[in-house]
């Protein structure tokens, strides 16, 4: 049996978790989330967003929201830059940690959209510019997910 999951209009609620930090990237990722969700039918009223300081926050919101069973999925947007200290070695380690945590502990797919770049420039590509909308490609991850999710079996209780 194969099981694959596909991009037709899920059921559920979907929240994103967006990092306020490095809004300049994070916004254009937290619309293009948002427009994929709505071209791939998903009505308005059931997308949630909720913003965080920064990309350290995400986990422990994702995994809150993730524990209520109010949605489908969650997708975790935000952005890292590469500074002169180590200070983004941790945050990008303990993001990326955290927010596979809170997918394994939740049981739903908890997505991971944080663009962990170099250059405010190579960012801004990944948010829209050049390189696409890796918000909206995490959206449709998100859709993907759910859908899969509901054609895997269930585990015997």
């Amino acid at each position: 049996m194969l099981y694959e999951g596909d991009c037709s209009s899920p059921a559920g609620r979907f929240a994103i978790v967006a990092a306020r930090f490095n809004s300049l990237v994070v916004e254009p990722l937290t619309a293009g989330a948002i427009d994929a969700l709505k071209r791939h039918g998903v009505a308005e009223e059931r997308i949630d967003v909720v913003r965080v300081p920064g990309s350290f926050e995400i986990p422990l919101v994702a995994q809150k929201l993730g524990q209520s069973g109010q949605y489908a999925a969650i997708i975790c947007l935000g952005c890292i830059i590469r500074g002169d200290t180590d200070h983004y070695d941790h945050v990008a380690s303990a993001a990326t940690s955290g927010i596979a945590h809170a997918a394994l502990h939740s049981g739903i797919p908890v997505i991971f959209g944080l663009l962990t770049c170099e250059t405010l420039e190579q960012a801004l590509h990944r948010a829209g510019a050049k390189a696409g909308n890796k918000g909206f490609e995490a959206a449709v991850t998100a859709i993907e997910m759910v859908n899969l999710m509901t054609r895997l079996p269930r585990s015997r209780s």
